[in-house]
């Protein structure tokens, strides 16, 4: 993908060259292990980085490294895959300038790729499962796949202080700071010991190794089609991303994964694939910076309701049968619809009256009514709608006067051409980030403004009751519903909720019947998150893929 397609060629002889105390390093080391100070982000993570250069200075030149120059030819199809079943035929491995290497002139289904060929988790002990390692062993059954791998990443382990510096202030600044933190405490870990490690395996080869992962992982299904695990997948990862259908899938019954054209190529055109990506960090993945006008673009912000408010118990109560946390990250999307169904039921609750709420807990229809909270059809009460959107619009200018700069500020340094690639991503995140708060501040005024004139007009509530259920069918307004028996409640009974049910998942994955495949989907990192070291060597940023919602798209054969 893009400038991730470079030509390397492994040194031959041992790459340790300097000697290290270790007992020097194991100073630094126990240094980096210390925990964390809260709401000193930015301090630990100076701290950190000076540590963190201390020990690549006493690493130089021991580092596996590449000969060769991004010029130089990249490995062809049938040396990449002809041998072991994958499709090589109809395509070629093309430099296309400022987007990199990527494929061109395709058929209809221009790629497949078997399951041998795919870099998968596996179960068993930490050194089977790192398979990325092999990149320094001249035999190894990957090495053409891993010489298409660039040296360096535009993920944030590879910037310059300087260029962190850039995103103070960003929604995703956190993601980062917490990114490279636990990428530095993982290295050092214990349980890195117990790597065979030939030469030897510096810092740089881990963010190298983080890196190449955490830009390619995908999620495929499992060789029964019960569960899903993660996998690097030859030869498809060499395509570029622009906007569109999601044309990628999982054929279970010939276990290959296959990719079909995003539209008619003519001859010599270069191949793009679209990928939803839910990844919370968006500069965590360069492709998506690649992406202007990514239809998939968000900004998460977190909210909450005080367990010091008199009202806990019962917003807690409602939020809990909706399926919605009381402390949870929400985003803020750069379509028409700045909000989903979840934090538009979230505001609604947040911002309901103590009868309100009884409402929704004891009244006629209170779980069905639950259902409607995601949905912009039923108001709560107009003065309720008032006040959810006057509460979005302050939170989004404060977000936004965290900024040190202004988007016409960023734009025009954009502009100018001494800017370092890396500064140049991040000030267009910033940017986008900016974008993207500005048009959920101008919704959310817009919106306060009309249900303003509602309550002066003294419009009348759309009435539940004459309104069916069913027109919240195929809208984004459903809510994973917690059920609870409330059974028959009689006036001053004291009530003794029951739970009859159990959130509702999105499947990792879905069938198409029609075409026997699975869509496939790129696995969210959270860079946020701590990381047990002895998990799988090819999810190094800690996130079990078997937890936490997901969504995919269903691909058919007929709809591309």
């Amino acid at each position: 993908m893009g400038k991730k397609s470079r030509v390397k060629i492994q040194k031959s002889g041992s790459a340790a060259t300097t000697s290290v105390s270790s007992k020097e390093m194991m100073i630094l080391v126990s240094e980096l292990l210390a925990g964390p100070t809260a709401g000193k982000e930015w301090e630990e993570y100076l701290q950190i980085r000076g540590l963190v250069e201390k020990i690549r200075k006493k690493q130089r030149g021991m580092s596996v490294e590449f000969e060769g120059r991004r010029g130089r030819p990249l490995p062809t199809p049938d040396v990449l895959g002809s041998d072991h079943g994958a499709s090589c035929e109809g395509f070629a491995v093309t430099n296309f300038g400022a987007e990199g290497y990527g494929l061109r002139a395709p058929e209809e289904l221009f790629l497949w790729i078997p399951r041998k060929m795919l870099m998968t988790v596996g179960i068993g002990p930490l050194y089977n499962q790192d398979r990325i390692l092999q990149r320094a062993n001249p035999a190894s059954f990957w090495l053409p796949y891993i010489r298409t791998l660039p040296q360096e990443y535009d993920t944030p382990l590879f910037y310059e202080q300087d260029e962190v510096q850039l995103l103070q202030g960003t929604q995703a600044v956190q993601d980062v700071l917490s990114q490279y933190r636990n990428t530095a405490r993982q290295y050092t870990h214990p349980a890195s010991s117990k790597l065979p490690l030939k030469d030897s395996f510096t810092f740089d080869d881990y963010r190298w190794a983080v890196s190449s992962v955490m830009t390619r992982q995908n999620q495929i299904p499992t060789e029964d089609g019960r569960q899903v695990t993660l996998a690097l997948i030859p030869l498809w990862d060499m395509c570029n991303h622009r906007n569109g259908l999601i044309t990628t899938g999982y054929n279970l019954e010939d276990d290959r994964c296959e990719c079909v054209a995003l539209q008619d190529y003519k001859k010599n055109e270069q191949i793009y694939i679209f990928l939803r990506h839910k990844i919370k960090c968006r500069i965590c993945d360069p492709q998506r910076l690649l992406l202007q006008e990514n239809a998939h673009d968000q900004v998460k912000i977190k909210l909450g309701i005080s367990k010091s408010e008199r009202l806990y118990a019962m917003k807690a109560e409602v939020l809990a049968r909706a399926g919605i946390p009381i402390f949870p990250f929400f985003a803020l999307y750069c379509n028409e619809q700045p909000i989903s169904a979840q934090l538009l039921a979230f505001l609604r609750v947040f911002c309901m009256k103590e009868e309100e709420l009884r409402d929704y807990l004891l009244g006629g229809h209170a779980i069905n009514k639950i259902v409607t909270l995601g949905s912009m059809e039923f108001p709560v009460s107009w003065d309720n709608e008032i006040k959810l959107w006057t509460f979005l619009e302050t939170r989004v200018a404060l977000l936004l006067k965290a900024y040190k700069t202004t988007s016409e500020e960023d734009s025009s340094t954009l502009e100018k051409s001494e800017l370092s690639p890396h500064s140049r991503m991040a000030i267009q995140l910033r940017l986008a980030e900016k974008w993207i708060l500005e048009k959920a501040l101008a919704s959310g005024r817009a919106k306060r403004v009309h249900f303003q004139k509602q309550l002066e007009e003294g419009a009348p509530l759309p009435d539940y009751h004459e309104s069916s259920i069913a027109l919240l069918e195929n809208t984004d307004a459903k809510l994973p519903i917690i059920l609870h028996k409330l059974g028959e409640i009689q006036e001053g009974q004291e009530i003794q909720f029951e739970e009859t049910g159990a959130r509702v998942e999105n499947a990792a994955f879905e069938m198409d019947p029609g075409a026997n495949r699975l869509a496939l989907k790129p696995e969210p990192r959270d860079p946020s998150e701590e990381t047990n070291v002895n998990s799988a060597a090819l999810d190094p940023l800690g996130t079990n893929s078997k937890n936490g919602q997901r969504e995919v798209t269903r691909v058919s054969a007929g709809a591309i």
